[in-house]
């Protein structure tokens, strides 16, 4: 049965933000089922609606940051992924990001179309139990640090009870099952070191911003841990 043409362009969307850098036409018409002669003039007649696409055929194309899809655009699946996001995070995160996620999902369902709405409210979707492991840190103050690229002194207590006082440049933080876990370059290590929330017993955030980019040290963590990217 063919596509519509509304949703077609739709899923072309899609596929482009998915890349951050430019991807040509034939990558594109492969992962959209059209021919490179149909993908061609449907960027075109996105470009023509506005849609922030840069490049050329023989190059390739990339949807520049900050394009927005309406979220009247979500399909039955989107807004499934959406609603299961906003439960998991509602249980595993700490207050004031999960009052975020519940907040983000009640703006995309004001402008939702009714029908649309009613799946919101009816998904049956569910997370199981709030893990066990109480946080002692402001997991709130730790997100801030990663933002601002800020220096956090740490008292950390090991799996033997064993307390160590650390300073170090916070990039990323895990969300797992049953702990969070800070991921940091640590001056007293000199490498990569991860730390269980539940386990810093205090800790400062310093007004001295590290003096390496947290993309950087991200990009450089993922590659001796061999983690993926995540697109």
């Amino acid at each position: 049965m063919p596509v519509a043409r509304s949703e077609r362009l739709l899923t072309l969307l899609q596929t482009l933000r998915r890349y951050r850098r430019p991807v040509t036409g034939t990558v594109l018409a492969q992962e959209t089922g059209v021919s490179l002669r149909t993908l061609y003039r449907d960027i075109a007649s996105l470009q023509a609606q506005g849609a922030m696409i840069e490049g050329e055929a023989g190059i390739g194309y990339v949807l520049k940051p900050g394009f927005m899809l309406p979220p009247m655009m979500f399909s039955e699946e989107e807004l499934e992924a959406l609603v299961l996001g906003s439960r998991w995070v509602a249980r595993a995160a700490e207050p004031r990001l999960a009052g975020a996620g519940a907040d983000a999902l009640a703006k995309i369902a004001a402008v939702l179309p009714a029908d649309m709405r009613e799946m919101i409210d009816s998904a049956a979707l569910f997370v199981g139990p709030k893990r066990r492991d109480e946080d002692k840190a402001d997991v709130s103050a730790i997100r801030k640090a990663i933002r601002l690229e800020r220096i956090l002194e740490l008292h950390y207590g090991d799996e033997q009870g064993r307390i160590s006082r650390r300073r170090v440049w916070p990039f990323g933080l895990g969300y797992y099952e049953h702990v969070r876990v800070l991921m940091a370059w640590c001056e007293l290590r000199q490498d990569f070191r991860h730390f269980r929330t539940d386990r810093i017993i205090d800790m400062a955030l310093h007004e001295v911003r590290y003096p390496r980019r947290r993309t950087v040290l991200l990009k450089e963590w993922r590659e001796t841990q061999d983690v993926p990217v995540e697109n």
